[in-house]
Order: C-alpha cells, then structure tokens, then sequence
C-alpha cells in the first residue's frame, strides 16, 4: 500500500495515518539498503514508513500563511528537486512495492538533520534511520563544515537514531579521514 506525497512542509505532510511512524532519510543516489533496513523495521513495529528526501541545493525563501513553503535554489543556474523527488519516489515504489508496510515520500528543503527532525516529531516518531556518509575527501570537507546528519541527530532530539552502514567499513588500521592529523 503506498500514499505518494510531496511537500516542503512537514506540517502539511503530517496526518493520522503518518503517527508513530518510522522516518528515514533518502537521496538518490544512495544504496537501497537504508530504505530496506528502514521499511523492515517499519513493518516490526507496526509502523508506517514517511521517506524523506531533503534538497540541500534549495532554501525556504518565505512560508505563507496557510503554512505553504516556498523556496528556492542556492544558485539560480541549477534547476533542483523535481529529479530528486521522482528517483526517490521511484526507488521506494520499486523496493517497497508488495510489501505490508504504509509508505509515503515527502520532499523539503534545507538543512537534512532538521528537516527529519521536524518530520519526527510532526508525526511522533518511533525511531529515525540515516544511512553513513559516503567515503572520500569531498565527503569529509562537507561532513567538517556541516556535520554528520546522524551525530546531530542524536544530539537535537530524543527518538532512538538507527545509522545503516554504507559501502565498505573502514578497517581498523586505517585512519577515519577526520581523525589525521
């Protein structure tokens, strides 16, 4: 069963059907694991599955009255999200398609950490899932600018925060890129 659904505003997105659900944060480009270790824990718990996706190339530029986000791209010459929301939408049509769990895919803009954050608890969360960051160096430079989505996670609320690895893990006679000198 599915309930596709886009939106910039948690708010708006948030109904009876979403409460105590299991959130998780999606990109494109990421392994399909995050949303399969997600949408299992969703149908252990009974819960509904809210996939979010969240443009970091786009800002909320003002909100309307009626709670309407509008928004728009940090740099004027690259058109976001539209792409976005139809991958993610097609990846979790594809991998939860036949499955028992309630799914729906929201969109925002903006920071990935608060906007699962003010997901979570628009619906009353049961637990957040994130996958790990991707290794190399231009994921490191952006991870030392604006942190890790899970470590503020855990840091900015109280719902339990499931980490899904990602790739290979670093072995244990390697420096983690943050930790050189």
């Amino acid at each position: 069963m599915s309930e596709q659904q886009s939106q910039n505003d948690p708010a708006d997105e948030v109904s009876a059907s979403t409460t105590g659900a299991v959130v998780v944060g999606v990109t494109p480009d990421q392994p399909p694991r995050v949303l399969k270790v997600a949408a299992r824990h969703a149908a252990l718990l009974g819960a509904p599955l809210v996939v979010v996706n969240v443009d970091v190339m786009r800002f909320v530029t003002y909100e309307d009255p009626d709670g309407s986000v509008h928004s728009a791209p940090i740099d004027m010459d690259i058109d976001t999200g539209g792409d976005d929301l139809a991958a993610v939408t097609t990846q979790a049509t594809k991998l939860l398609e036949g499955h028992e769990v309630r799914w729906s895919v929201q969109q925002l803009v903006g920071d990935p950490a608060i906007g699962l954050k003010k997901v979570a608890e628009q619906c009353d969360a049961k637990m957040i899932v994130v996958g790990t960051r991707r290794r190399g160096f231009g994921e490191s430079v952006r991870e030392f600018f604006t942190g890790s989505v899970a470590a503020r996670l855990t840091h900015r609320q109280t719902r339990p925060v499931l980490v899904v690895p990602l790739g290979e893990p670093v072995p244990d006679d390697e420096d983690i890129t943050w930790e050189k000198d």
